[in-house]
């Protein structure tokens, strides 16, 4: 019989418990806004041209804008400094580098093309140093452009805080092109 009041008293302070809680912390809840994440803005927008593999011109409210695919970098397919640099960072020759680059805008040129319709997700920064849009570009069929020339082995990551929300995305595409020898990391 002791049990059975002791287990009693045990799920009635249990309740009283609760109880209070919810009554303490009520208050607290209803103060919190109800969407405490800022939203991003999505627009479609269509294509001009494609530039190189990581960067696309488009028209924007009615002006014709670079957009550069947040969270990738592809090679470059033009010489210059970054050539320069990716070759020496890479080990490779300057050849090797425009030639992965080409191979990397052609895909992108394969992906998405100008006059198709795309919807632009803009992150927390909305343009680089040089004034260029970014973006996660999402084609019609709902697949992220950006993802897309990862996961096909054409782009490592590039992460620039605070344009980070697909990140971890970036980084399993990345592993899988890698593991299955895609695009340049053909062995």
């Amino acid at each position: 019989m002791k049990k059975a009041i002791k287990s009693g008293m045990h799920s009635y302070k249990s309740i009283l418990r609760a109880l209070f809680l919810l009554i303490i912390l009520s208050p607290l809840a209803a103060a919190l806004p109800s969407n405490p994440v800022k939203s991003r803005s999505v627009e479609e927008i269509s294509v001009i041209k494609i530039v190189d593999g990581d960067t696309l011109t488009i028209n924007y409210k009615g002006s014709r804008e670079s957009i550069r695919l947040i969270g990738i970098d592809t090679p470059e397919s033009i010489g210059g400094k970054k050539a320069r640099r990716d070759a020496r960072k890479s080990h490779k020759d300057m050849s090797e580098i425009l030639s992965s680059g080409k191979a990397a805008a052609e895909y992108t040129k394969k992906t998405v093309s100008p006059g198709d319709v795309i919807s632009v997700e803009f992150d927390v920064e909305k343009r680089d140093r040089y004034g260029r849009l970014l973006g996660y570009v999402f084609l019609k069929d709902g697949r992220m452009l950006n993802e897309e020339i990862i996961k096909n082995g054409y782009a490592s990551v590039l992460t620039i805080p605070p344009n980070v929300k697909y990140q971890q995305r970036f980084v399993e595409a990345y592993r899988y092109a890698r593991k299955n020898n895609l695009g340049l990391w053909k062995e």
